[in-house]
């Protein structure tokens, strides 16, 4: 769990410096900043969307599968959310959080810190690694990448942020202590789907960050589950 914790300080750390810094940035550049990181983000998600779709064959010719898996997931993912309608009620709560505490602008950070640290590869290998054979590289890895990012992000969207490390610690705490089960199941092509699916919703994220909140992301995150549930039925029927 080492590598877990170090990732969840890194997280908290980087919201409070980004948030001392947030103090001395004049509003008049805080939207250039924000459209920045969206670029960022959205740039993030499109380089892992394309490395986890396309692949190289042995004659050196590319080839690009999941199109229509990625289709079908976002609209029967989106459409549980909304049934459920999850992203009323992260809302209901962070309102009382917010009013509570008078604390403006908590949701958007808190969300969209949240997406960009817990969706990818390196969150569930790592986690995976951390918890199984006790090694730590790819979270101590991320948790570099994500104390960058949180600086940046604190900085433009503010308190929210810092407190991603909450949902951090217990995505990637709980991989690593399933770790056993995991290292067998969220392999192979199942985890290039899982992958692919969560970059595209990361850079619904990017374009949430730069257009005010277009995208109910959270009401998208049934998504992942989507290819887990398709692997499922699959691996029943063979």
């Amino acid at each position: 769990m080492f590598g877990v914790l170090f990732n969840g300080v890194a997280v908290l750390l980087s919201g409070i410096i980004g948030l001392l810094i947030k103090k001395g940035i004049p509003k008049s550049i805080d939207k250039s900043i924000k459209n920045a990181m969206g670029i960022a983000v959205i740039i993030i998600a499109i380089n892992g969307i394309v490395s986890n779709m396309i692949k190289v064959g042995s004659d050196g010719s590319l080839h690009s599968s999941g199109e229509l898996l990625l289709v079908v997931s976002l609209a029967i993912g989106t459409l549980l959310g909304e049934i459920l309608k999850l992203e009323d009620r992260l809302n209901g709560l962070s309102g009382k959080i917010e009013s509570k505490f008078h604390i403006e602008g908590f949701t958007n950070g808190f969300v969209t810190a949240s997406s960009i640290y817990c969706i990818g590869a390196m969150a569930i290998i790592g986690s995976i690694n951390s918890g199984l054979i006790g090694d730590h590289k790819i979270l101590i890895t991320k948790s570099i990448i994500d104390f960058v990012v949180g600086i940046v992000l604190a900085a433009s969207l503010g308190i929210g942020v810092m407190f991603a490390f909450i949902p951090v610690v217990l995505y990637e705490g709980s991989i690593a202590l399933l770790a056993g089960l995991l290292s067998n199941f969220l392999v192979g092509d199942l985890l290039i789907q899982v992958c692919f699916v969560g970059y595209a919703l990361i850079g619904c994220v990017g374009l949430n960050v730069m257009t005010n909140n277009k995208f109910k992301v959270v009401n998208m995150l049934p998504s992942i589950f989507i290819p887990v549930i398709y692997y499922g039925i699959l691996q029943l029927l063979n």
